[in-house]
């Protein structure tokens, strides 16, 4: 299966695209609505700012098209500040919508602790994950972010904290997403994208 990774001019798309790769799978750079429409998987990976994200998708129209896929159940992974996009909205750009998957509001981390919290720390499990499974509890990923979703989400299926706890990996069904960087957290990282390759259809 073919998988479309969403290209709205992020840094780290060519990174996510090899780790795919090397694991067997065959990807194409969504850049258009149309390879959104005929995606049987998607992969929308982002760092930056939330206000630059929501405009690269309305710059290539993208925005209805994720939607769209979403409410036809296509498998959706998003990654770091492609997890944030998938809420409703985001402290970091007040007055801009996510794409609102989950109704929460992205936060920014307190200013009690470093910011922007870079590099490995642990996750917490909260319940069954199809993206965690085979991995051990308390595994290390690697980290790069200032603003995050609520651990209190209902599709938080593990938390990580850092100065207070956060959705490290968010589930609903085909929606799935991670805050950490699954392409720089080594041998963990690389079963946690193996697992989303095997849960599709």
């Amino acid at each position: 299966m073919k998988l479309a990774i969403v290209d709205y001019g992020a840094g780290n798309l060519p990174s996510v695209e090899r780790a795919l790769r090397a694991l067997g799978a065959e990807t194409e750079r969504a850049i258009e609505p149309a390879a959104i429409a005929r995606a049987k998987a998607i992969v929308l990976p982002g760092v930056g700012h939330f206000a630059a994200f929501v405009a690269g998708l309305r710059e290539r129209n993208l925005t209805a098209a994720l939607i769209a896929a979403q409410a036809a159940g296509v498998p959706l992974l998003g990654i770091c500040l492609g997890l944030q996009v998938m809420f409703a909205s985001s402290a970091e750009a007040p007055g801009e919508a996510g794409l609102g998957f989950f109704p929460e509001q992205v936060f920014a981390l307190p200013a009690t602790v470093k910011s922007p919290h870079i590099g490995w720390n642990q996750l917490r499990s909260i319940r069954e994950s199809k993206l965690l499974r085979g991995i051990p509890e308390g595994a290390y990923f690697y980290f790069a972010h200032s603003f995050a979703a609520p651990a209190s989400s209902a599709a938080t299926v593990a938390a990580c904290d850092h100065g207070l706890a956060f959705a490290a990996v968010v589930e609903r069904g085909h929606l799935m997403a991670v805050q950490f960087h699954p392409e720089k957290s080594g041998e963990v990282g690389a079963r946690v994208l193996r697992n989303f390759l095997e849960s599709l259809p």
